[in-house]
Parts: C-alpha cells; structure tokens; sequence
C-alpha cells in the first residue's frame, strides 16, 4: 500500500518535490490549502505522515509552523534541504516573446524582480501558489501567461521551460521538516539532531543557563527561535535545534533541561542530513 504524505499545496509544489526526493514516487499525495489543513488531514488520519516547509535561507522561519507541531503533539522525524529553483514555464510552442503576464506566489515573484527588468512589457500578477498558476495554464489553455514554478510542474503540467533558474539569489534554500502523530522510532546510534521547547523564567540569565548546559553535554545549537506565549503576556518559549555526535549526550541534556526548563518537551530526535 502507497504511503499516503500530505503536502502544503498541490502536485507540482516544492512540497511535492521534497516528497518526491525524501520517499520516492510511490506515495499518494494528500494536497491541503495550508498549513493549518495539512494537520488537520494528519490528526484526521487521511495521512500518515507530512512534509512542512520550516525555514528558509532567505526569507527566515515560518514561525507559525512551531507553534502547530508544538499544539497538535506532532513528531518531527526527519528532515530534507530542497535548493528553490525558479522556472518561467509556457505553454508548449510559446516563447519568451510571446509572454504578456506572468503569474506566481508573491515571494516567487519578488525572488525574480532582477529578471524581468529586462523584459519590462510582461506585467507582473500575485497568484495563490506556484504549481496552481501552472496547472491553470495547462488546463484552460492559457496564452501569453507564463508561470514562475518549480521544474517538476513544468513535467507535470506538460509546460515548456522557457528561462531557467531565474531567481536574483541562486543559493536559495529551504529546510522542510517531516512531520507525524507517531514518533518513528530508529536505533539511537542513527539519531544525531533532536528539535526541543522550552520555556525559561524572566530571572537574569535564566537562557544562558540552559544553553550553557547544552554546551557542557556536547549540544551544537544549529538554530534557535523565540514565539510569544500567547495566554501569558511578554513570556516566550524557545525553539531549538542541536545536534550531537553520540545519543547518551542527548540523553544528558533532556534529563538536566527537563529539570532546569519549564514546559521541556522534545518535539523530536531524527538523522542530520546535513553530515
């Protein structure tokens, strides 16, 4: 039976690239609307596992996706770095000549301003989504649009390539998280990055505190990020990323974090894939 993977979006995403890197092309596609529905569809269990853009090189967090793992009890149990490639796609037979508007997700266009300055007559259009424009292309026969998307749509929605890679910044990339209600267990000598929260009280160098305890237990903090308590004014709670060489160090640092932290929990323990 395929793997049914829930995705923010439709076929033809970053989101379905990632999948289609991490698991492979035997899976079936859950698509959602947004983040929010993506959960839904995985505590409904239409899916069994999803894939959650988190941060981006550019752009920073997508700060609300902490707070969803956190609230809904989701495991993170691995993770995968997609390079964001942005592809001006036609219909087939068109050219860059005949392309009057162009149409794509605002930060897709924004990351492409440079490029179009050279072709000041094609009008720049916000759209939903960069798959979404694609398909819309290919199903209601659109000419003299072109779409700003990833190459798999282009495959998917049968479009030509007309300008690759037209993004200003090159090395654009974003960290994608796979998500479950399940924790997938795997041997502890495979599990070298853990995703933890935490709260600390308002006295004087109550962080430092704890993030001098993951340096004593051999702990690199690779990210950190802070998200207002909502029901507690001015208090905010710490998101972190470390990675480590060997479990039994991990396994330290939980036991004196969930001694020293308020509200410790570990949002998940998985494989660095940047080693």
């Amino acid at each position: 039976m395929k793997q049914k993977i829930a995705i923010q979006g439709i076929k033809g995403s970053n989101h379905h690239q990632v999948v289609r890197e991490y698991f492979g092309d035997d899976t079936d596609l859950v698509e959602s609307r947004s983040f929010d529905d993506l959960v839904d569809r995985l505590l409904d269990k239409t899916a069994a596992m999803g894939v959650m853009a988190i941060e981006n090189s550019i752009a920073g967090s997508i700060i609300p996706n902490y707070a969803l793992v956190y609230h809904n009890d989701l495991h993170i149990i691995g993770e995968h770095y997609l390079n964001i490639n942005h592809n001006l796609m036609v219909l087939k037979g068109q050219n860059i000549g005949d392309i009057e508007e162009v149409r794509s997700h605002p930060m897709a266009l924004l990351q492409c301003k440079e490029f179009f300055r050279d072709y000041p007559h094609i009008k720049m259009v916000e759209d939903v989504d960069t798959a979404e424009t694609a398909k819309c292309i290919q199903e209601e026969t659109w000419f003299h649009i072109a779409a700003i998307a990833p190459e798999v749509a282009a495959s998917l929605y049968d479009l030509d390539i007309v300008a690759p890679q037209i993004q200003t910044i090159k090395n654009n990339e974003t960290r994608f998280i796979i998500v479950s209600t399940k924790n997938k267990l795997i041997p502890k000598d495979e599990i070298n990055k853990a995703s933890v929260r935490f709260v600390t009280d308002h006295k004087r160098g109550s962080l430092a505190t704890v993030l001098n305890v993951m340096s004593d237990c051999n702990m690199n903090m690779t990210k950190i990020q802070s998200l207002p308590i909502i029901e507690t004014p001015w208090k905010y709670a710490f998101f972190v990323d470390v990675t480590f060489d060997t479990y039994k160090d991990f396994d330290k640092a939980k036991s004196l974090l969930g001694i020293m932290a308020e509200d410790f929990k570990v949002l998940g323990e998985y494989k660095n894939v940047r080693i």
